[in-house]
């Protein structure tokens, strides 16, 4: 392996993100956990309950091939992403923007999509944490919804924004 210093994308087991994530950090190996808070509802109550934005994904900080394989010796780590041969990588920008994303309170009811959006109008975000991205909109529920590819991850973000933050012209 043609070893390179970044962050990189650890899955685990189903439902383990949590523990996983507190296990790298009683290890010292700086790792990142996004989440969302979403509400669930039941027949007689409904519960606002915190889940990872990108289930089974816990996102790692390596320095070194010794870290890169100590990570896989957490319980509940099963393998790193890869994309063919090359092992999936997240730039520190990135990582940052998911910080500002998950940690801004104008944006709601954040959902990630794994397919490549198909329809709407491509616009760019001028204003946030999200600036200068390139998104799609898409009408929902009365409300405007767009979404944000995150190439080196091939995931895309749905989130609901104020219609202001976005530029009139589209771009590309």
């Amino acid at each position: 392996m043609n070893f390179i210093i970044g962050w990189y994308i650890l899955y685990v087991k189903s439902r383990c993100e949590k523990k996983v994530y507190e296990s790298l950090k009683d290890i010292s190996l700086e790792s990142f956990l996004p989440q969302t808070k979403t509400i669930k509802q039941w027949s007689d109550r409904k519960k606002i309950i915190v889940k990872p934005l990108f289930p089974s994904y816990v996102f790692v900080n390596v320095n070194s091939s010794l870290e890169f394989h100590k990570a896989l010796s957490v319980n509940g780590a099963c393998t790193y992403i890869r994309f063919g041969k090359e092992y999936a990588r997240v730039t520190e920008k990135e990582i940052n923007q998911l910080k500002l994303l998950i940690g801004d309170k104008n944006i709601s009811d954040i959902e990630t999509h794994a397919e490549l959006p198909k329809i709407g109008e491509v616009k760019k975000i001028t204003y946030g944490p999200l600036n200068g991205l390139d998104c799609e909109i898409i009408k929902a529920d009365n409300h405007n919804k767009i979404i944000v590819r995150i190439d080196s991850l091939q995931q895309n973000i749905m989130a609901t924004i104020p219609s202001y933050i976005l530029s009139k012209t589209s771009i590309i």
